[in-house]
């Protein structure tokens, strides 16, 4: 019998282990050993395939997968001898070899198999040319989908470098055919966007140099980015679907949103722009490109401007004929035909009417027949019936009174008059206090100074920002904004960073600091070197993930676009209906009835609030929350973070300051301290660990020499083997130590004590013995207690997930009131324990460093990156903190469901108004009133309707967090 441990991949929870271990126990000849969501240990003396199959039918991974290529193969033969000698190992369950490439599944290692391959006489060419390709993605919907790509895409020949639902970036010795053949199989689709050749990453002495790979031929695609155009024509919901359903119908468009409430388009794909312009101009609505932000700032502005400067001046014309004309009506005046004298002189009004709708009234009607023309309904189309219907039906009564009983000669210039004033000035104030949603946005872009001090030979020149480009020289001066993204390379000074991250503390500059572009120098003066400069920079990067959260939409918003769409068809039936009930049914005189009814019901269920009500709560969240150092990548999120009950928090660089240093030492042999971390910092001086930092930090300090290296390799966490010195070297956790058999009983003590003080102890085994624990503490940050608290009084439950000991990790939750403890768990079993929780009801947030818990964040229903906004950060997390505190947790969270009670708000009212509004509009409150609503009240009604939902979305801008941070 063969004792044989083979990891397993994807295996989430104990059901997934139950559910091996039942079917294990069903193959004859293997028997289980032991078996966990990381590794089964099996004893067996059959082949291993049927164990292989059955393990991966049931939906998992087992066992270690190889694609190694070889050379020296010259003929089916030397093929034939290879599958020999494969088939009889009893560690290979599966294997497919040609004159090119060994693919073989199975126990066997790395080394073995390559020592197998050349004692038959061929080479395995481990130094080949390595690719680097970025992918677009399309389908996959969720953090799930993410990872189960990821799973996929984890193997030997292939190195992610960074996945999230839209992008992929991995470098391998695969073509991007095989990369693109992967995701299609797992269901999903990649296209080709960029392509790069990397240099060879590995060197394998024992193999002849191969000749370089031909390069693959280039694929010309552009990458799929976003584009904003500014748009013109748009009224209400139903207008922001008729553009979205233009845009989407241009060849090369991936997707598509529109904002109401900015009166924006961003689109997605390769589509050409002006294809797009021509698609919304032949759709009825304007559009045009703002090449940067301040042309388009000032641009909106403008747009602004005189969109309110109009919408005044129409309603004053309006209003100016309306009001004295209800007056008349109310003071008594009569507003009958009944002889030629009141004929003529209500035929000269009825004329000035109708020029009042042709001039301050005629975008109404103008957009009522474009989208007429085009076969859709809009809220103008609802007003220009409205009013026309009523301007009409007076004319009539003025040209033909004889046709008309007495009781039925009224007229109605007043209302046409009144309606077109009083929803002109709503859209007035409307627009005003749009202009105000994205003021957040706008104080970021005013952070991106227009000129840069630049020093060339020693000569300071004050230059456009056009003009600099990275590695330029520049100063920075006190009170002066930072251009560009730079590293100091001379002075040092503080920098007013609280518009970037929130942080309201000023932080030190000095030499081989960065600096980003938009913070403020208090004082003294700097030199740095431009980095990123442009769309590059952080503050950039920043706008235009604050504009995309702007423009995207919550799963709420669809119920409010799917009932916009056949709203406005709908109201015009109902008033049709409502229409022939009076008018068969009513009493007399029936037309006049019949008429206020209808056209009340047309002018009071205009759908203006309904679209205006998420997009405007969307644009204020997102901006009140990058004013707090909170970035959100889409609106959805928000909504998935209002109904977070559990916060899972990664510990070092979270909870901790993520600046570990050496506290202790215990020493089992003959070497010295210094010996000890010597060895240790010359093993670990290649590895970009925490705690190797630490400990690599603190032979310098000591000023140690540090020994070359060779034949390192690391195991995700578990810890590091290599030579120095040559000395056989394995440094790592308890764990580590277990499965090369190395005696660690005699230290359990001295480990026990640095565990206990908070600290991780670290083993180093010199040579297959026991030679000393490092323990190695990574201090709490101050606030980290205060927000942990907070979170709990939230009514949150709070989780620590640490791949530390146990005993460390419960001295630190100890300190922190934290009573739910994971640890000792390697970075795939943070996943896991987020699918855990989920089945448990949970609805999770993870909290991580947006790199090494990328799995677990795109697993949780919101993951929240900690840290000073890194790149990886920003891609990985649906929110990330641009300050380093916990307390942005809680406010994000707390944000979020301000916002998504805020939408519900808006919407509840705009529901709310169209429901009792139609019906009493039609009339059903005639048998108690006798009366019926006015076509003038209803036009008042709608159009505060619209200003209630954008002042309620406006109130957001006052969000404050719960609790100031204190720090403990």
């Amino acid at each position: 019998m063969n004792t044989i441990t083979l990891p397993l991949t994807n295996v989430r929870c104990m059901r997934c282990v139950n559910k091996i271990r039942d079917a294990i126990s069903l193959l004859p000849a293997i028997q289980l050993i032991d078996i966990n969501t990381e590794q089964l240990t099996v004893s067996t003396e059959s082949p291993l395939p049927s164990l292989f199959d059955t393990i991966t039918a049931l939906g998992y991974q087992v066992g270690y997968h190889y694609q190694l290529p070889i050379s020296g193969l010259s003929c089916g033969r030397c093929v034939a001898k290879i599958e020999q000698a494969l088939s009889e190992r009893h560690d290979i369950a599966h294997f497919n070899i040609s004159k090119q490439l060994a693919d073989v599944s199975g126990s066997i290692s790395k080394q073995a198999l390559t020592d197998l391959i050349i004692g038959l006489g061929y080479q395995v060419v481990t130094s080949q040319i390595q690719y680097h390709y970025n992918f677009t993605l399309t389908g996959l919907s969720c953090g799930k989908c993410v990872a189960k790509l990821t799973t996929v895409l984890t193997q030997d020949n292939i190195d992610i470098i960074t996945i999230d639902k839209n992008n992929l970036s991995v470098t391998t010795s695969l073509t991007a055919d095989d990369i693109i053949t992967i995701v299609t199989t797992t269901g999903y689709q990649a296209v080709l966007t960029t392509e790069d050749q990397a240099p060879d990453v590995t060197n394998n002495p024992i193999a002849p140099e191969p000749e370089p790979e031909p390069e693959p031929e280039p694929i010309i695609a552009s990458q799929g980015t976003a584009t904003q155009l500014l748009l013109s024509g748009l009224t209400c919901a139903s207008c922001v679907a008729s553009v979205e359903k233009a845009i989407k119908a241009v060849e090369g468009v991936d997707s598509v949103n529109v904002n109401l409430a900015e009166r924006t388009a961003l689109i997605y794909g390769q589509a050409s722009l002006q294809a797009v312009i021509t698609a919304i101009e032949n759709a009825g609505y304007g559009a045009e490109q703002s090449e940067d932000d301040q042309t388009r700032r000032i641009r909106q502005q403008q747009q602004n401007q005189q969109t309110f400067k109009t919408h005044i001046r129409n309603a004053t014309v309006s209003l100016a004929l309306g009001v004295p004309l209800m007056a008349w009506g109310i003071f008594g005046g009569s507003m009958v035909i009944d002889s030629t004298t009141s004929q003529i002189s209500w035929g000269v009004i009825g004329l000035i009417t109708l020029a009042l709708l042709v001039t301050a009234g005629k975008d109404f009607y103008i957009n009522s027949w474009k989208a007429f023309l085009h076969h859709r309904a809009t809220m103008d189309t609802l007003v220009a019936l409205g009013t026309g219907a009523a301007w009409l039906f007076s004319m009539a009564v003025v040209i033909a009174p004889d046709l008309f009983p007495l009781a039925a000669r009224h007229v109605y210039f007043e209302a046409s008059a009144m309606i077109i004033g009083l929803i002109t000035i709503g859209h007035a104030l409307e627009a005003r206090a749009r202009s105000r949603t994205s003021k957040a946005l706008e104080r970021l872009i005013d952070l991106q100074p227009q000129t840069a001090i630049v020093v060339e030979n020693g000569q300071e020149t004050e230059q456009p920002l056009s003009a600099v480009v990275a590695g330029m020289t520049l100063r920075l001066k006190p009170g002066a904004k930072v251009a560009v993204d730079g590293s100091v390379i001379d002075g040092n000074s503080y920098l007013d960073e609280s518009m970037l991250t929130g942080e309201p503390l000023a932080v030190h500059k000095k030499i081989g600091d960065h600096v980003r572009a938009g913070t403020i120098n208090q004082q003294g003066s700097l030199l740095f070197k431009a980095e990123h400069i442009g769309t590059d920079t952080m503050l950039a990067r920043i706008i235009q993930l604050v504009r995309q959260a702007q423009s995207s939409k919550p799963a709420l918003a669809r119920l409010a676009d799917t009932i916009s769409s056949i709203f406005v068809p709908s109201v015009m039936i109902i008033a049709i209906l409502t229409a022939m009930a009076w008018f068969y049914f009513g009493p007399q005189p029936a037309s006049v009835y019949m008429l206020v009814a209808a056209t009340t019901v047309l002018i009071i269920a205009c759908p203006c609030a309904l679209g205006l009500a998420t997009p405007m709560s969307v644009t204020v969240g997102v901006g009140r929350a990058a004013e707090l150092g909170i970035l959100i990548k889409d609106a959805e999120a928000m909504q998935q973070a209002a109904g977070i009950d559990t916060v899972v928090l990664d510990k070092t660089g979270t909870l901790t300051e993520g600046k570990p240093q050496v506290v202790d030492y215990k020493i089992y042999n003959t070497l010295t301290r210094e010996q000890l971390v010597q060895l240790a910092a010359s093993l670990e001086q290649s590895s970009e660990h925490p705690l190797a930092n630490a400990i690599v930090q603190s032979a310098q300090q000591q000023q140690l020499d540090l020994y070359p290296h060779s034949d390192f390799m690391t195991y995700s966490g578990l810890g590091v083997s290599g030579t120095v010195d040559q000395q056989q070297l394995l440094l790592g956790n308890a764990k580590f130590m277990n499965q090369n058999n190395i005696k660690i009983t005699h230290a359990e003590t001295d480990f026990d004590f640095i565990a206990n003080q908070g600290a991780t102890p670290v083993y180093l085994a010199q040579n297959g013995l026991l030679a000393g624990i490092i323990g190695i503490s990574d201090p709490l940050r101050k606030d980290s207690f205060s927000a942990v608290k907070r979170m709990q009084n939230m009514g949150l439950n709070v989780v620590m997930l640490t791949g530390d000991s146990i005993k460390t990790a419960q001295v630190i939750a100890a300190k922190l009131g934290i009573t739910d403890v994971v640890a000792d768990v390697l970075p795939d079993g943070k996943a896991a324990q987020i699918t855990l929780l989920q089945q448990q009801g949970k609805r999770v947030a993870m909290v991580g460093d947006g790199i090494n818990d990328a799995p677990a964040l795109a697993l949780a229903e919101v993951g929240i990156a900690m840290g000073s906004g890194t790149d990886v950060a920003i891609e990985s997390a649906q929110f990330t903190l641009m300050r380093h505190s916990l307390h942005g947790v809680a406010d994000a969270l707390e944000l979020s469901k301000a916002t998504l009670r805020n939408i519900k708000e808006n919407l509840f009212g705009a529901f709310i108004y169209n429901t009792l509004g139609i019906p009493i509009a039609a009339g059903v409150l005639f048998p108690l009133t006798g009366t019926l609503l006015s076509p003038v009240i209803a036009g008042a009604a709608m159009a505060l309707s619209s200003i209630t939902v954008v002042s309620n979305a406006n109130r957001l801008r006052l969000f404050k967090p719960s609790q100031q941070h204190q720090e403990k």
